[in-house]
């Protein structure tokens, strides 16, 4: 993913950077290229560079506390017009939602064979996102999230006829 072409930032994103660029240098991450690329799922920040596994963490989930704080921040006190943007690492999250996308059709596809409810492994909060959103519109199934934090999971459901 690294590959992608950035998109025209707009005016509107440039404090948002500035911010990224800021929290990175103060984790020790300033020989890195920050990117903006406009996608379906909404606006990214790339960032490319070496050594970026710290930033990455285990499954995500550095990257995941990362973003939720840095939204946090970017939205304080803004009540209309609120921005998100999705920081990722050398393409692993948009990777990791390719993933996603292709574990949910090939979850429906089991659903409706079996007639019966399947339950996902644990994933983060955006993840679970990536997969309600990509069944959404779906005929034949319904999602659900169950369970506890870290231990919440999804639930897909056929859709009763």
């Amino acid at each position: 993913m690294a590959d992608v072409e950035p998109s025209v930032e707009p005016e509107e994103a440039k404090p948002a950077r500035a911010l990224l660029e800021e929290i990175l240098t103060k984790m020790g991450l300033d020989d890195v290229e920050i990117v903006y690329i406009a996608r379906s799922e909404g606006e990214y920040f790339e960032v490319r560079g070496p050594l970026l596994a710290s930033l990455i963490g285990r499954e995500g989930k550095t990257l995941e506390a990362l973003n939720l704080i840095y939204n946090n921040i970017i939205n304080a006190g803004v009540r209309n017009n609120r921005r998100y943007y999705t920081i990722d690492a050398e393409g692993y999250r948009a990777r990791r939602a390719d993933q996603l996308k292709t574990l949910a059709l090939a979850t429906l596809e089991r659903v409706v064979r079996e007639n019966k409810p399947v339950k996902l492994d644990p994933m983060l909060p955006s993840e679970r996102k990536i997969v309600h959103l990509a069944l959404a519109d779906s005929p034949f199934v319904r999602t659900e999230s169950e369970g506890v934090e870290p231990e919440r999971r999804l639930v897909v459901f056929p859709k009763a006829e």
